[in-house]
């Protein structure tokens, strides 16, 4: 599997999960450790662990792979916008 950096783990992400929001920060420089806020729609009447377990799917070989860490902060575009 090939290395992953910031910008190719977003272009994933928004290729699977069109309509979306994706903030991606490299944690420590290695391209293995990354935390993303995703801003999507379709995790509207989802919990948490949905949430997740959509982003796994889209990167699922990724992890335990080139990835060795991903945090995750999933919102809709109302819960984002309370936020701000």
């Amino acid at each position: 599997m090939t290395p992953f950096d910031s910008k190719k783990l977003k272009e994933i992400v928004e290729a699977g999960l069109p309509e979306s929001e994706v903030t991606v920060e490299d944690m420590t420089g290695t391209n293995d450790h990354f935390q993303m806020t995703i801003v999507a729609q379709a995790f509207a009447g989802k919990s948490s662990v949905e949430r997740h377990r959509m982003i796994y799917a889209i990167v699922g070989k990724a992890i335990g792979g080139p990835i060795h860490a991903l945090s995750l902060k999933t919102l809709t575009p109302d819960e984002a916008t309370q936020q701000r």
